[in-house]
């Protein structure tokens, strides 16, 4: 799977609650408003299951998770590790 197939399933899943905006892949979510705590969580959880990764406690920043392209860097990051593991 490639970084673009990974942005393109994080874009699908992001815009289902984002009606009538056109996310770009850098746009930070948090600063635009998007994400409350609950929205978060479940963010984190779509990332577990959608891409077979385990989010750990130190995993948990904001940069991780602000955009498209960083949610991707962080599953491609955890996907290169578990492979190399």
């Amino acid at each position: 799977m490639t970084t673009q197939d990974n942005k393109s399933k994080i874009a699908t899943y992001l815009v289902r609650f984002f009606p009538g905006h056109e996310l770009r892949e850098d746009e930070d979510i948090f600063t635009l408003g998007f994400v409350s705590s609950m929205f978060a969580m479940q963010l984190v959880t779509y990332v577990e299951h959608e891409f077979g990764v385990e989010v750990e406690n130190e995993d948990l920043e904001l940069d991780n998770f602000r955009s498209i392209r960083a949610l991707d860097a962080f599953v491609t990051r955890k996907l290169t590790r578990a492979n190399a593991a």
